[in-house]
């Protein structure tokens, strides 16, 4: 609702929509381009229940394995570092929340007297700095100050790592107002990494490529872990057991959202809005590649669901703002929206009608759930 109070609010100060409801349908139709995913397609997809729960024993068995891996002797808290950030890049962390912060807990307690009792090196500082402040704790940056020479800036001499600068790059990104060394790492780092990558094995430099164009703590979980899979299965010496646990949770999660995407297409058919608002663009698997960017975890099917609808909504307000509407219809449905009522439907066109009432019966069936 928020967010429809503001869209419409905003558009009251737009200039004239370029389409009107007596335009061709041909011309409507061509104002936006066809889409990349035909929705309808995905409605015909059938979860193999057996392969699923095959799938899933299987990664239940490697949970539990981790599980132990994790909670096992804290003596050596860099190797639990470098744990916990791999089951990060490997798409495996929400299996472990608890289990993680109880680790990450105690490792911060230790942090001072770590760095007291050891000389750790660029990678090394890096890693344990991006870790701890991906997962909330508020490590020091001066921890980077040894890595600059006597005029304030970073040493040459740390640039043939090229493991710790591009871990070096990715903590930058961890930063908060004020933090100028971090603001230094990254020019630092950024204008270092590209030659780097012309030096480095294939597949590390496409890694650092990709890093350039976003890093992981900016990414989409669900293609950070892809990408990453591709990249530590190419390393010379990986973990099988957490290479196998992450293909199959990443394929098993997969097959979930496929499904769930059938239950989206099917929504979408049963409203047939794409035939009575034939100029919004149909956008349903784009806009529920949306909502699973922000909550792909199994268990939070029903909010990402919900959340795609909501996002479908809006996706067809903007198109009927932008594209299509009169400036008497636009503020007719804006009050519309702001009464939030069936009776307000007195006052829209017949077009305008039917995308309401869904509106409203998305909301009611919002009322439902969390009632």
């Amino acid at each position: 609702m928020l967010y429809f109070s503001f869209l419409s609010s905003w558009r009251k100060m737009e200039m004239q929509p370029h389409l009107h409801p007596n335009t061709d349908q041909t011309k409507i139709r061509s104002v936006f381009p066809p889409p990349v995913w035909d929705s309808y397609s995905f409605t015909s997809f059938s979860l193999l229940d057996s392969e699923y729960e095959s799938w899933t024993r299987r990664v239940e068995t490697l949970k539990e394995k981790v599980k132990d891996m994790l909670m096992a002797d804290a003596s050596n808290p860099i190797k639990k570092i470098e744990l916990i950030n791999l089951l990060c890049r490997l798409g495996l962390s929400y299996h472990f929340e608890r289990e993680i912060e109880e680790q990450l807990i105690h490792i911060f307690n230790w942090v001072p007297q770590l760095f007291d009792e050891n000389d750790y090196d660029l990678y090394t500082t890096a890693l344990l700095f991006q870790v701890l402040r991906q997962h909330g704790f508020k490590m020091t940056c001066d921890v980077f100050k040894k890595f600059k020479d006597s005029n304030g800036e970073f040493k040459k001499s740390i640039i043939k790592n090229v493991r710790g600068i591009l871990s070096l790059y990715e903590a930058s990104f961890m930063s908060v107002r004020g933090e100028d060394i971090l603001d230094e790492a990254l020019e630092f780092t950024r204008s270092h990494l590209e030659s780097l990558a012309m030096q480095s094995k294939p597949h590390y430099s496409e890694r650092i490529k990709n890093a350039l164009i976003l890093p992981f703590h900016k990414g989409v979980p669900r293609i950070e872990a892809w990408q990453y899979i591709s990249f530590y299965e190419k390393e010379e010496s990986p973990n099988e057991f957490l290479l196998e646990f992450a293909k199959l949770d990443f394929n098993r999660v997969q097959l979930l959202q496929r499904e769930e995407l059938k239950v989206m297409a099917r929504w979408w058919k049963d409203l047939n809005l794409a035939e009575k608002l034939p100029y919004a663009r149909d956008r349903l698997v784009e806009i529920y590649f949306w909502a699973c960017s922000i909550q792909f975890e199994p268990q939070l099917a029903l909010s990402r669901m919900m959340m795609a609808k909501y996002l479908k909504m809006i996706s067809l307000a903007d198109d009927t703002y932008d594209a299509y509407a009169t400036m008497k219809e636009v503020n007719a449905f804006t009050d519309a929206i702001e009464r939030c009522s069936i009776d307000a439907t007195d006052e829209l066109p017949d077009y305008m009608k039917v995308f309401y009432k869904e509106l409203l019966n998305l909301f009611e069936e919002t009322e439902n759930i969390t009632s």
